[in-house]
């Protein structure tokens, strides 16, 4: 049984605690925040407010980081350093040279790391990726990927809208839709950036551009309370794979239409599995440190090329 420890009880941190509850083969034992009325609904756990602290008094294998992210180098390194596994919420660090640092103590302290890039764990873009994979539909034309919302207004101490600390839309929000592009097809060859940056929003339209194909991609934190809208749609030369509204679909040049949402497994090959994407990382991520596999489905060089691009905009 893995022993589990988790820092920063906020926002991301109610997706990752339940799935850590669900799992079989992991106990989470231990919780930190530096705010106590935070830990107040988890009295059956090992509570503290002192990271430090935690990791003295605390025995576990894998510390799960769910901190704003100008403090996620700090203290996964201090983890690390004691032989503790650790996967860390997304980005990595708003500096591209950090990538190495981490991995590098990983290393150094013979202990796994990985980056909770969330939508590689997806089912509805693991389908995606299966679809371009496989060829199934011809070559893919272009593509269009959204992720849109309101400013977030309950971070702690603010610091989502804070630049230097969260790097705003491109590191916070954008981030998702790129890495998917990275991990899916390369680095892109070059990108085009239109943004409307104000103190109280935040706006981005991006172009990606490949060898044969194109991606637009647009991300928000509005000032207004739009819902938050996730969405893709991809051209292939003989259909059309989106995810639009909650569902996903296939629309095939042949006029057939395949509601993936309702019929999994309608493709010879290729399904659509119904699962949670935090609990599929984690689970990875356990699994990684269990059977001691090379954790590859998140590689150190797509999150210097992921980083890197958004240095650009």
């Amino acid at each position: 049984m893995l022993k589990v420890g988790l820092v920063g009880v906020g926002g991301i941190s109610a997706a990752h605690i339940p799935a850590w509850e669900a799992m079989e083969d992991a106990e989470l034992v231990a919780l930190c925040d530096i705010r106590s009325e935070k830990l107040s609904q988890y009295a059956g756990k090992h509570l503290y407010t002192d990271f430090d602290e935690m990791l003295e008094k605390e025995d576990f294998d894998i510390l799960d980081i769910c901190l704003p992210t100008f403090l996620h180098v700090e203290h996964a390194m201090k983890a690390m350093q004691r032989g503790i596994h650790v996967v860390c919420e997304k980005p990595i660090s708003l500096h591209e040279e950090d990538v190495e640092k981490v991995y590098a103590c990983a290393r150094e302290n013979g202990v796994k790391f990985m980056v909770a890039q969330v939508l590689r764990f997806m089912p509805e873009y693991d389908l995606l990726k299966q679809i371009a994979d496989s060829g199934r539909y011809g070559r893919l034309l272009s593509g269009f990927m959204a992720r849109l919302g309101g400013i977030p207004k309950w971070s702690w101490d603010n610091w989502m809208a804070d630049e230097e600390r969260s790097g705003l839309v491109p590191f916070d929000l954008h981030i998702h839709d790129l890495d998917f592009l990275v991990y899916t097809f390369g680095s892109p060859k070059k990108l085009t950036t239109h943004r409307s940056k104000r103190p109280e929003q935040d706006y981005l339209h991006m172009v990606y551009e490949y060898d044969d194909f194109f991606v637009s991609a647009e991300a928000s934190w509005y000032a207004s309370p739009y819902p938050f809208t996730a969405a893709y749609r991809f051209q292939f030369e003989h259909a059309i794979v989106a995810l639009e509204k909650g569902k996903c679909v296939i629309y095939e040049d042949n006029d057939r239409v395949i509601d993936m949402s309702k019929e999994p497994e309608a493709l010879e090959g290729i399904r659509l599995v119904g699962s949670d994407g935090y609990a599929n990382e984690l689970q990875y991520f356990a699994e990684c440190v269990k059977e001691d596999k090379p954790v590859d489905k998140v590689k150190p060089e797509e999150l210097s090329c992921v980083l890197k691009y958004l240095l650009q905009i």
